[in-house]
């Protein structure tokens, strides 16, 4: 028998999503107390969290976000997610004097948390100016689940390096750096994990566990007994038990929480007293959840018993230890006041309310019509409702709500305010509000009518930005060079890095880079000139001799090559100048009407792409732009409306692609945002049956069709078109020598823009302005959080359930191997384990037209599982593709998985990532760092352009044309782009001439008897030492060197004195530069100066120099040998500036 309940269950009808939030803030105001608000899903949560902002921007609300990994998992949940759970419960356990709203979800509910005194007793304060006990903070973060790293980025991360201690607590405030002098903190401040620099001091500083699991000696004893207890006598190849016992954390560790703690509470026993509301359908959500949880734990019992395993084993908490089923939660919730939320009004009865809101109008039905015009509806239904009240229209961005307006406007609707929350609005009626807010869609109540954007458009696809990250953090950790890569240095050729050694010059110690060369030479290169290196990008490669002209005569003539190239491309865009095309553009309102379909909001750069293409065909001269950007970044809109503008203008567009499917794709995509204006699309390739391929070239001619989308089939012989005004050509770089040349007819005098989803680097872009028309749209467009996911080992159980999942979802999976040998062994796992899926296979040695018919077979949904190598690559766009499982994931690089990653997450539903590497083998410590950064670009969102280390592996994009892959191959890539930067930059500014001889890249080497290095004692991690000695030298001016200098002092501490001679001997470098000066040497007894392939730029003023000396210093064997007296090693450093600083100046003086 259950306890009576103190509290009737209060039901509400009548309170649409959206609504709720209101009805939320007022209850919280009502009640003066803790309300808490259970949503089905964490996107409801989002929308719930937004709505009650709007209504209240200053209530405090707490986010108590469930877990994003299924239960039974071998994956722990998401780092962030985690600290935020467990901030929120300290928080609460602390106790919150405010009112306050808690938002949670069914699934973060119905899951056991720990005990309120554990989270009172485990918190850490240091004040600053009192005593702190390093040994048992660092016990403390060890305990409470912080991971150790070099650089702290994430929530969870600690460093720690001498006196100075770096952690990032959970929650949103951000990383800390504690000073330490002695056993006293000297000083706390908070910084920027991106740019590591200190953004605030603070006076205290507190921390809270990040992990429901805490590691010390009792949990670990606890859990042992209570997992022998459970399942007998652990065997030696239990991976979870080994590492608990060795008081390591082990992935996944989570879910056995119950076995390290004494007992477990939930959620509501943090809020005794606290009125809980359900949202509308939680009650199905959550018997289903405890289905699926049951069922997880049967599969995984199965999965002991089988005998041959691929994977390591897995013992299974029972369920009812962590997760509570339908009579738990309910008596969770007696003595609690309880209000079921319904969108609905119901009918009133006892316990039975209605609180008065309505779901709002919905405008599909007039999408749909052709001739009806949506926004004149819309402005009458406005009128109509104002006479009653207010009207809010809520839009998904401020670009939208500016769009919105504007076709509102061409309707005649005026008066609009725009608002920032609901206090902005006044009493009474008749106004029109416009505000941004994520709202699914509108609803009404007394006195207030709010409609939502997706209302009236239909869809949109919007995440918020998180905050962002940035990639270059990411990819300067975990791109360094590592021992054992391939490098190229400019004077020597390609090498391979074998590590930094320390080596003795001049009686001080100096840090060099250690090159290995063929037949075993070895090299030593100062650090301070590492700019003379750079990657040679690709894995493998013939090292060159030391000491031979072999790679000189390779540059040399490699030069040349890049000239003519160059000259090439300057000669085709001043052409280009000179010809004709006609001007085409739309008025404005239909533009409008057009973009208004698209779904998403534009990025910056998709933005600006568009304006350009726009810009181009209004010109008068002939279009010939390429854009480039990842698949899914929005290119394919840019082209849309280009088509459109040159549709509507009467011209003909014809759009190629180089493959059946993408074809395809593109049809439908144009077929469905044309649909009910007065363009007729149709498509031209071997897919297209031959009456209507027949009618579609007729129309052609006769300039009846307007948009044609097909393969190289679109330029057939047969095929004439009527007045061809716009060409756009996707992936030109797959296209075959014919098709380009009957393409190069084509275009003489129509519009080209081309898409191209090789990357091209930002600083190749610049050094092409004005030569190609190059637009880039770098950042991803709706944030891709889609995206879940998960690196673990292989298991058998789980992606089972991936697989299973997706498939009972209706929608399709890609399942990725590395190599053709690896397809066998998953095409039997797949035949054995998931029977009921249906899957294909795909790989690079099938013949084409057989690929095609198998990715077109997959795109029609024929199959669940296209099972295939790194083909899937390639501008594959399938929506209903939304889980992804890379095997052997630790065999691919950073750029290859992102992109890999990137086919899934497309649509609206939530996308999995699974990246699995073969069961209880050791990763290389790069493997485990690409697939660490993997795990955490979720957060990244925009931005992330993979920098061009990793372009390599699909090549750099073929802007000048075919033989630009062998000529990267002799020179490495990152030379070969600089060497082409360098000479499209001469020509432009008409120095054809003087390239080939003059060279820039050499280096000064200064030899001064002082130490130069960063001590490894003051920066420990190498990878952090050489990225800082990379960033180093490109620093010139005192300016960036001061700058450089301050942020060492704040990320690591007083300079010793070996940096300080660094930063002074990269000044000194930079002088020697301008003035020419190849070698300096320099004793106690002055310095030896050699130029530059012995050549002096201003000869009079050196002769004006040496005299002006008074007789100390003069020429010997073209050096010169200047006398000084410096005792300490400060005069040596501050003397050799002043000389180079001189004889700068004099070089300067020559050239102006």
């Amino acid at each position: 028998m259950s306890k009576p309940e103190k509290h009737p269950r209060i039901t509400v009808g009548g309170a649409p999503e959206g609504f709720d939030g209101r009805l939320l803030v007022d209850l919280v105001r009502q009640k003066q107390g803790a309300v808490v608000h259970i949503a089905r899903d964490d996107k409801r949560l989002e929308e719930i969290r937004k709505s009650a902002q709007f209504f209240a921007p200053d209530l405090p609300i707490f986010s108590f976000p469930a877990w994003d990994c299924l239960p039974y998992d071998r994956v722990s949940p998401n780092h962030d997610i985690s600290a935020a759970r467990m901030a929120v419960l300290a928080t609460l356990a602390q106790g919150f004097d405010r009112p306050f709203l808690l938002l949670t979800t069914v699934n973060a509910a119905t899951q056991r948390v720990p005990a309120r005194t554990l989270l009172q007793t485990a918190s850490f304060t240091a004040t600053v100016g009192n005593r702190l006990d390093e040994a048992a903070l660092r016990n403390f973060l060890v305990r409470m689940g912080f991971t150790q790293s070099p650089t702290v980025m994430e929530p969870g991360d600690y460093a720690i390096r001498g006196g100075l201690i770096d952690l990032y607590p959970p929650g949103e405030t951000g990383p800390v750096r504690l000073d330490l002098f002695g056993d006293v903190l000297e000083a706390a401040r908070r910084f920027d994990p991106e740019t590591q620099r200190t953004v605030e001091k603070l006076d205290r500083v507190e921390l809270a566990p990040v992990s429901e699991v805490i590691l010390d000696e009792a949990a670990i004893q606890r859990f042992r007994q209570n997992y022998r207890h459970e399942f007998g006598a652990a065997g030696t190849d239990d991976p979870l038990y080994e590492a608990v016992s060795a008081g390591r954390k082990h992935q996944g560790i989570e879910h056995w929480a119950p076995y390290f703690h004494e007992h477990m509470e939930t959620i509501f026993d943090y809020l005794p007293s606290a009125t809980i509301c359900l949202d509308d359908r939680t009650t199905p959500e959550r018997l289903v959840r405890w289905d699926t949880i049951a069922d997880q734990y049967d599969a995984r019992r199965e999965a002991l018993k089988a005998k041959a395993r691929l994977d390591s084993v897995y013992k299974p908490c029972p369920p009812g230890l962590l997760y509570l089923d339908d009579a738990a939660f309910e008596a969770q919730l007696v003595g609690h006041e309880v209000r079921q939320f319904a969108a609905l009004p119901l009918g009133l009865g006892l316990g039975v309310i209605d609180a008065g809101g309505r779901i709002g109008r919905n405008f599909t039905p007039e999408r749909q019509i052709e001739n009806v015009s949506l926004f004149s509806v819309l402005n009458d239904h406005i009128n109509a409702v104002r006479a009653d009240g207010q009207v809010v229209i809520a839009s998904y961005s401020e670009g939208a709500r500016e769009r919105l307006w504007h076709l509102l406007g061409d309707e005649g609707a005026t008066g609009a305010v725009e608002i920032d929350s609901f206090r902005d609005i006044p009493d009474g009626k008749g106004g029109i509000f416009l505000a941004v807010w994520a709202l699914e869609h509108g609803f009404s109540t007394g006195g207030l009518t709010v409609i939502s954007e997706q209302d009236v458009l239909g869809d949109r696809l919007i995440r918020t930005n998180k905050r962002k990250r940035k990639a270059e953090n990411f990819l300067t950790e975990a791109t360094s060079l590592s021992p054992g890569d391939l490098i190229v240095h400019v004077d020597h050729g390609i090498g391979r890095y074998t590590g930094l050694e320390t080596i003795t010059a001049m009686g001080a110690p100096h840090e060099c880079i250690a090159l290995e060369y063929a037949g075993g030479d070895r090299l030593y290169l100062p650090v301070e000139n590492i700019e003379l290196l750079s990657r040679y990008g690709h894995e493998e490669g013939l090292l060159d001799r030391l000491g031979t002209g072999a790679w000189q005569a390779k540059k040399a003539k490699l030069k040349e090559r890049i000239r003519e190239m160059a000259e090439r491309l300057i000669r085709v865009a001043a052409e280009r100048m000179l010809r004709k095309a006609p001007v085409l553009e739309v008025p404005e309102h239909d533009l409008d009407r057009f973009c208004a379909r698209f779904p998403y909001t534009e990025t910056d750069d998709q933005l600006h792409a568009i304006e350009d293409v726009l810009t181009d065909m209004a010109s008068g001269r002939p279009m010939d732009r390429l854009i480039c950007g990842d698949v899914g970044f929005g290119k394919t809109e840019v082209a849309m409306r280009a088509a459109f503008v040159a549709a509507m203008s009467g011209q003909q567009v014809a759009i190629v692609a180089p493959t059946t499917l993408l074809a395809r794709q593109h049809f439908k995509s144009f077929e469905e945002r044309f649909r009910g204006l007065p363009i007729t699309v149709r498509p031209l390739s071997r897919f297209v049956s031959g009456k209507d391929a027949n009618e579609t070239r007729e129309g052609l001619e006769k300039g009846s069709v307007d948009i044609v989308i097909g393969t190289h089939a679109v330029f057939a012989k047969g095929v004439k078109f009527f007045n061809i005004g716009l060409l756009v050509i996707d992936e030109e770089q797959k296209f075959g020598v014919q098709h380009k040349e009957r393409l190069k007819q084509l275009r003489s005098d129509v519009h080209v823009l081309t898409l191209t989803a090789t990357p091209i680097p930002r600083t190749l872009q610049l050094s092409l302005s004005g030569v190609r028309d190059l637009s880039i749209i770098g950042t991803p467009p709706v944030d891709r959080l889609a995206i879940r996911t998960y690196v673990s080992e292989f298991d058998t159980v789980t992606i089972r359930e991936a697989l299973l999942r997706e498939h009972y979802r209706g929608g399709q999976s890609f399942y990725v191997v590395p190599r053709v040998t690896d397809l066998a062994g998953i095409k039997a796992f797949l035949t054995e384990q998931v029977p009921e899926v249906t899957f294909v296979e795909a790989h690079g040695q099938m013949a084409a037209g057989e690929l095609d018919d198998r990715m077109n077979a997959f795109y029609d949904g024929k199959y669940d599982v296209l099972l295939a190598t790194t083909i899937v690559e390639s501008g594959l766009d399938i929506p209903t593709a939304n889980t992804m499982v890379i095997h052997r994931a630790d065999m691919f690089g950073l750029a290859q998985l992102y992109q890999i990653r990137g086919r899934v997450g497309r649509s609206k539903s939530r996308a999995y990532a699974y990246l699995t590497t073969k069961p209880r083998q050791k990763l290389t410590r790069t493997a485990e760092k690409r697939l660490r950064v993997l795990g955490s670009l979720d957060s990244l969102g925009a931005g992330f352009t993979l920098a061009s280390q990793d372009l390599d592996i699909r090549g750099a994009g073929n802007i000048l044309g075919e033989e630009q892959s062998g000529q990267v191959r002799e020179v490495g890539y990152e030379l070969y782009q600089s060497m082409l930067e360098e000479a499209i930059a001469k020509m432009k500014a008409g120095g054809l001439e003087g390239l080939s001889d003059a060279d820039d890249t050499w280096a000064p080497s200064i030899n001064l008897g002082v130490p130069v290095l960063i001590p490894e004692a003051y920066v420990p991690d190498l990878d952090v030492r050489l990225g800082l000695y990379r960033r180093l030298s490109a620093l010139h001016e005192k300016v960036e060197l001061e700058g450089f200098a301050a942020e060492l002092i704040d990320r690591f501490g007083k300079l010793p004195r070996e940096v300080n001679s660094l930063l002074n001997i990269v000044r000194v470098k930079a002088m020697c530069k301008r003035a020419g000066i190849s070698k300096l040497d320099g004793g106690p007894k002055g310095a030896v100066v050699q130029f530059h392939n012995d050549k002096f730029a201003n000869p009079a003023g050196l002769v004006q120099f040496l005299q002006d000396q008074r007789g100390l210093a003069k020429v010997k064997d073209n050096k010169i040998i200047v006398r000084r007296d410096w005792a300490k090693a400060g005069d040596k450093v501050k003397g050799a500036y002043a000389i180079a600083r001189d004889l700068a100046e004099l070089a300067a003086a020559s050239r102006s």
